[in-house]
């Protein structure tokens, strides 16, 4: 089943977000802060990665724009997961690599739709590429 890491310095929210996934068979890896994430995304190759926003240190948008800008990180699909629900934060998170963009607080089929649609769309153009 597909690796999911959840980047987020809030342990309740990635016991939530990880207990959603888990009940529909994905796997689960985690990280406290921007810094980490990128370092984790770089060792697991997670098939995606769900970013939250406001962390301590590195922050999930200066964390994507790492993921998105580095060639071995590139093709792992981000999708920010955060409280920050204007529109010119889903804007900026968009323009820094991010696939999709959720506010909290999130539904689990919500999360599992998006996460669903995400990797399907993800294995659709690498198909596509590869033709």
């Amino acid at each position: 089943m597909a690796l999911v890491l959840i980047v987020d310095d809030s342990p309740t929210e990635v016991h939530v977000l990880g207990g959603y996934l888990k009940k529909h068979g994905f796997d689960i890896a985690a990280a406290a802060d921007g810094r980490e994430g990128i370092d984790k995304a770089r060792i697991l190759s997670p098939d995606l990665i769900l970013m939250d926003v406001v962390m301590p240190g590195m922050n999930g948008f200066q964390a994507t724009r790492e993921l998105a800008r580095a060639p071995d990180t590139a093709s792992i699909p981000v999708v920010m997961v955060t409280t920050k629900g204007l529109e010119t934060d889903r804007i900026w998170g968009l323009r820094q690599g991010a696939r999709d963009y959720l506010v909290k607080p999130v539904s689990e089929a919500q999360l599992v739709a998006k996460v669903r649609a995400v990797l399907e769309q993800t294995a659709a153009g690498e198909a596509g590429a590869n033709d």
